[in-house]
C-alpha cells in the first residue's frame, strides 16, 4: 500500500466527509512486521496505531498513511 503524509490524508478524508456523508476509514503498514491495518474507528486519524499482528506500534504521523472510503449514502452538493 502506498503511504502518504498524514495531515494530506486527513485533511483529504475531511473533505470526502463532509461532500459526501461517506465513512473513511485510516489504514498504516506496522512499521515492524509490515503488516496493512485498517483502523476501525471512522472519521478518525490518530497518529500512533498498534499492529494487530506483532502488537507493536506505529509512529503513522511520521510514516505516513492511507484509507478506505466506505460510501454510505450521499449528501445533496
Amino acid at each position: 500500500m502506498k503511504l502518504h503524509p498524514f495531515l494530506e490524508c486527513a485533511e483529504r478524508a475531511d473533505k470526502l466527509i463532509a461532500k459526501y456523508g461517506c465513512d473513511v476509514f485510516q489504514q498504516f503498514n506496522c512499521a515492524h512486521c509490515g503488516a496493512k491495518q485498517t483502523v476501525d474507528q471512522p472519521n478518525t486519524f490518530f497518529k500512533f496505531g498498534e499492529c494487530e499482528k506483532c502488537k507493536q506500534w506505529t509512529n503513522v504521523e511520521a510514516d505516513g498513511c492511507n484509507y478506505a472510503v466506505h460510501f454510505i449514502g450521499r449528501k445533496s452538493k
